[in-house]
């Protein structure tokens, strides 16, 4: 079968059309997970004993077998039963993948022919197109792909939701939302559901509320782009920048986030070269355990006169961002270009 849209998807149950397989995947789980719901509460719309026609199976705990099982049986005193297949994984990693390759037989049989009073949701957490299990599910369900919002309609999502919230936000303060919380539209609805409520009563969301409120979840992507910038990986460097830039960050703010976090590493790497251990270094740097080794095996391997260098260079466009005639945006990418570019010089050891 076709892979829907989700507009197309939105347009079918609007028109409370319902199929008897669906499958969803894709990185946006939030939207996956929403219209898993939004299915269940269409076909069990009139249901009188929707406990007893309403299941969801984790493949984490069963086998697809036992899931198949539940979409067989007749619905209790109602016309439809609706079985959400969770945790769904087809992956090349063998130890990953909970659909086994012994239990196709059992699948496609179903799928053949799937029970009319039954409506099955698979919601894959992992879905590799290539592999033959996924084909099959995609060959006999309807099945829809959540990718990751774009810009565009990740601005338009908040619109929808602060109209839902009776919220008013100027444009500003919607981009700087979006620029701080990123594509995760679960976050975002999070933080806008957040300032709804801290804007009351007048319900007028501000940029300095949102300034005071919202954390920024984009601050690793800025990681990111140090990263590639000391593996001097331009390409790599360019694309981070303009991604972080496309999502509405500032240039300065970039700046700003760039040198604290290379800062930080010149003054770890001062401490290990004076034998600190990385225990008590990690305690002055605050990094949490996941972080560790990472943000020490880059200051050790990276020589304190690139770390001053680039330090002096981020400071001179800090300068020419707030003096020159250059729009900031030229100026970070002009940097960008040169940082990763830096080659060893003499005097690096």
């Amino acid at each position: 079968m076709k892979t829907l849209s989700r507009e197309d998807l939105r347009n079918q149950l609007r028109k409370k059309e319902i199929a008897p397989v669906y499958l969803l995947f894709g990185e946006e789980t939030f939207l996956r997970d929403l219209a898993a719901k939004t299915i269940t509460n269409i076909a069990l719309k009139d249901s009188s004993l929707r406990d007893f026609n309403e299941a969801e199976i984790s493949l984490n705990e069963a086998e697809v077998r036992h899931a198949i099982a539940s979409a067989e049986q007749i619905p209790m005193m109602d016309s439809k039963r609706v079985i959400r297949i969770t945790n769904v994984v087809v992956s090349t990693n063998k130890q990953k993948n909970n659909v086994k390759e012994d239990e196709l037989n059992v699948l496609s049989s179903y799928l053949a022919r799937p029970s009319e009073s039954s409506v099955v949701i698979f919601i894959a957490d992992e879905f590799d197109k290539r592999l033959k299990m996924a084909k099959v599910l995609l060959e006999n369900c309807v099945s829809v792909e959540f990718k990751e919002l774009n810009d565009n309609e990740l601005h338009k999502w908040a619109e929808d939701k602060l109209k839902e919230l009776k919220a008013k936000a100027d444009e500003k303060a919607l981009r700087h939302i979006i620029g701080l919380v990123g594509n995760d539209v679960r976050k975002l609805t999070l933080e806008l559901e957040k300032l709804a409520i801290a804007a009351l009563p007048d319900s007028i969301i501000t940029y300095e509320l949102v300034e005071s409120l919202v954390p920024n979840s984009r601050e690793i992507s800025n990681f990111d782009l140090a990263d590639y910038l000391l593996a001097r990986n331009k390409t790599k460097s360019l694309q981070t920048l303009k991604k972080i830039l496309d999502d509405g960050a500032e240039p300065l703010m970039i700046l700003g986030l760039l040198s604290y976090h290379f800062h930080r590493l010149a003054l770890a790497k001062e401490m290990m070269t004076e034998g600190v251990n990385r225990d008590a270094v990690s305690k002055v740097m605050r990094l949490p355990y996941s972080k560790q080794k990472s943000f020490l095996e880059t200051a050790r391997r990276t020589d304190r006169l690139k770390f001053i260098e680039i330090l002096k260079r981020l400071a001179e466009t800090d300068l020419a961002i707030k003096t020159s005639k250059a729009t900031p945006r030229l100026q970070i990418e002009m940097l960008v270009c040169e940082l990763a570019s830096l080659k060893k010089t003499k005097k690096w050891k």
